[in-house]
């Protein structure tokens, strides 16, 4: 894995334990009707591990994902500021944030770094500005 910044981004044992904690938050996550399981490891930039996992509802937009599971978490915490973020799913190829938690992800972290894994070894990765580029956020308005 290569990082793009040297001291900005983390250091390879800390993409494995994310993945790891991904892993494992995806195995907690609540998914009766897409039985499609996500978790998410949320780095901060104190060194802070937050986990997350989908957690579905039958009125689907009640349903929440890993990604904003661990960004709720962690705000809950006083943490806003995060480094990395490792997402995890079952899928044959890896899976992006969709559209809502890419807003949320940009809104504390616009120099996010995100991995996504899959059980069977696939990777990718991208910036929060490949993701969403030219997001609407409190600093494109002048505000934080």
């Amino acid at each position: 894995m290569s990082e793009r910044a040297v001291g900005l981004l983390p250091a390879d044992r800390v993409w494995i334990t994310l993945t790891e904690r991904a892993m494992g938050a995806m195995e907690r996550a609540y998914a009766p009707y897409s039985g499609f399981r996500v978790g998410a490891a949320l780095l901060a930039a104190d060194g802070s591990v937050t986990e997350g996992c989908n957690v579905e509802n039958a009125a689907y937009p009640a349903t929440i994902c890993a990604e904003r599971a661990a960004v709720a978490a962690a705000v809950t915490r006083g943490v806003r500021s995060f480094r990395a973020i490792v997402i995890a799913t079952e899928a044959d190829s890896p899976a992006s944030p969709c559209g809502t938690c890419r807003q949320v992800l940009m809104e504390f972290a616009p120099e996010l770094e995100v991995l996504s894994v899959t059980r069977g070894g696939a990777e990718a990765r991208w910036t929060m500005a490949e993701l969403l580029p030219h997001a609407f956020t409190p600093t494109s308005l002048g505000r934080r």
